[in-house]
């Protein structure tokens, strides 16, 4: 699979590379590598208050999200499996510790709540490069970008994202797709959240790019 990089402008249809905040930018990747762990598998911590607390934090969420309250999290350990896709309706804010890619499509390629894998781009985010993954952009968790290292990436969501699941009756098809607080998830049949009940939204072949790192 071609990996394309951020810099490249096949990936201005999906996010922005986000200028300046140089010294916030050092501090998160900082407390990534030194207070967040490495897992075997992949793990996702919605609000990790070693981030949370960071002065950088407060700055990043006054101007990005224009003073919305804004979790900080993380997405942190080793895959290189497409899996799922899923969408919030806002942006994200990802910031590596390490070198990572991002398995990316657009809401606008589903047709009747499924989407073809072939449609799904790769893009290396180089170490300390703060992008904006847009609210059009389906996403899920980061891959490494080398067969012998992990990832460490910042989560910037609204405040709320993912964590619970709203209660209601559904009123239509994409209200089946919630999963969880402002998460719309596609899940492939191969993966594990398919398994728990998750909307079988991915065709096609489940991408690995383990051969292509």
């Amino acid at each position: 699979m071609k990996i394309y990089n951020v810099t490249d402008p096949e990936f201005t249809n999906y996010g922005r590379i986000i200028e300046g905040y140089e010294e916030e930018k050092k501090q998160i990747v900082e407390a990534l590598r030194d207070k967040t762990p490495i897992p075997e598998g992949t793990d996702y911590v919605a609000e990790e208050k070693e981030l949370q607390s960071l002065s950088a934090a407060d700055k990043i969420a006054n101007s990005l999200f224009g003073g919305s309250p804004m979790q900080f999290g993380w997405c942190n350990g080793h895959n290189t499996k497409l899996n799922c896709l899923e969408y919030h309706r806002s942006s994200e804010i990802n910031l590596g510790a390490t070198d990572f890619i991002l398995l990316l499509a657009k809401r606008e390629e589903i047709v009747d709540f499924k989407l073809d894998s072939s449609k799904v781009k790769a893009f290396r985010v180089p170490k300390g490069v703060m992008v904006e993954v847009y609210a059009t952009a389906l996403h899920y968790a980061p891959c490494q970008a080398s067969k012998d290292s992990g990832f460490q990436v910042l989560v910037g969501l609204p405040q709320g994202t993912n964590v619970g699941k709203p209660s209601f009756t559904a009123g239509n098809q994409e209200d089946k797709l919630l999963t969880a607080t402002n998460k719309w998830l596609l899940a492939h049949s191969e993966s594990s959240e398919a398994a728990d009940g998750a909307w079988v939204g991915i065709t096609g072949e489940n991408i690995d790019i383990a051969a292509d790192i």
